[in-house]
């Protein structure tokens, strides 16, 4: 297919147009006094669901800010006035720390193995651009991922995904080498849903190996916050993927704190592959969270590649998070999901979806699980299940 320009511009318009309405909603807030602009961190009372998901900085408001109702404050009134069963949020932990544990079985031995080799190699790379700071040491996180996906139509498909990341303290300029699946760096950081933009090619096959080298295959330089003048964060990389796909990636992303304890974020991603050629995603995601309340969301995605056959495609999920102790994310709600081929724009597909994820027997482990119900109306299937589970390592 070859990359119209018409829908491109749909897509700049959907993103502009998003950025442009918070960004006046938040001046329009700071000229009366509602909001603050300062952004924490590390915000102790974010629902996030583990220190490595640790999410976007939440913006926090001012406490001395007039709180003033608006429309999306009946949505939350309304879920929080309803009787529930849940029992209430709590950060308490479940399992003992990594510092406990890291001796006790040949397991933990080989957790804490991981992890050290993995810090001796960011090390020894840092060294290669000058002398490193022993103050300062390189840092480097890894993941390693499991997805198991089944459903009666496609059958059961398992994918193995690798991410890591490695930042180099030595360069003056906030670098970093990243390298695995770099599809999940497509995704929002509290991403509800396990996704997969790259399905497995072969339909007879519940392992596609070379799907899954080509995509574990990805390495690149990744420059970090490469203008402070900017009143966005933007990160460049420039590397190879699938073997010998050389491209260049941006992502530019802001957050925004709102009123009544609103948050919205906002990322625009654009990749140019020798192989791939043009990629673009928005995500786009409006969040109401309180204090040891369970947060309120809506995520927001919309694609454009030439390696698909539609225009565009898009994904909503509207869902409610709750979290029962540390780690743990328990989410609930309503996915649609539609495409624009050029001639006919349509929702697709639509339902209730549940997904839970929490460590393990180690605070290093995790187990995630979605169920799904939703239909695909072109392929002509009605609604029925399916179902993802990820085991989860963190190194």
């Amino acid at each position: 297919m070859k990359f119209e320009l018409n829908p491109t511009l749909r897509h700049f318009k959907t993103s502009f147009l998003f950025i442009c309405l918070v960004t006046a909603g938040q001046s329009y807030a700071a000229t009366e006094g509602n909001a603050d602009q300062s952004i924490l961190l590390n915000n102790p009372q974010a629902p996030s669901p583990d220190t490595y998901y640790t999410t976007h900085p939440i913006p926090t408001p001012d406490p001395a800010t007039t709180q003033q109702q608006s429309w999306l404050d009946f949505i939350p009134n309304l879920i929080d006035s309803t009787p529930t069963f849940l029992p209430p949020e709590s950060n308490n932990p479940i399992v003992p720390s990594t510092a406990e544990t890291e001796n006790s079985t040949w397991t933990d031995q080989q957790q804490q193995g991981v992890r050290n080799w993995v810090d001796r190699t960011a090390n020894k790379i840092d060294s290669w651009f000058g002398t490193p700071d022993p103050n300062k040491p390189a840092e480097a996180t890894l993941r390693i991922l499991l997805d198991n996906y089944y459903d009666e139509h496609n059958g059961y498909e398992i994918k193995p995904r690798i991410r890591g990341k490695i930042k180099l303290p030595t360069l003056q300029r906030k670098i970093s080498v990243v390298f695995g699946d770099d599809s999940l760096d497509n995704e929002l950081k509290d991403n509800v849903a396990i996704s997969n933009e790259n399905p497995s090619s072969q339909t007879d096959k519940s392992f596609d190996r070379k799907r899954t080298r080509d995509d574990n295959s990805s390495i690149a330089l990744r420059w970090s916050e490469l203008s402070k003048k900017l009143p966005f964060d933007v990160d460049a990389d420039l590397g190879i993927r699938s073997g010998d796909d050389i491209y260049l990636r941006l992502k530019a992303s802001k957050d925004w704190t709102l009123n009544n304890d609103f948050y919205a974020h906002a990322e625009q991603i654009y990749r140019y592959g020798i192989d791939s050629k043009n990629y673009w995603r928005t995500n786009l995601e409006l969040s109401h969270m309180r204090p040891n309340q369970a947060m309120l969301s809506n995520q927001f995605y919309l694609t454009i590649s030439d390696r698909q056959e539609d225009d565009f495609t898009w994904d909503n999920r509207f869902f409610r998070q709750h979290q029962f102790f540390q780690g743990n994310r328990f989410n609930y709600g309503l996915y649609t999901g539609g495409y624009d081929n050029g001639s006919n724009l349509r929702l697709n597909s639509w339902g209730p979806f549940v997904s839970w994820r929490q460590p393990v027997w180690r605070e290093w482990f995790f187990v995630q699980g979605d169920l799904n119900y939703f239909n695909d109306d072109r392929l002509d299937r009605d609604h029925y299940f399916s179902t993802v589970l990820r085991l989860e390592a963190l190194f």
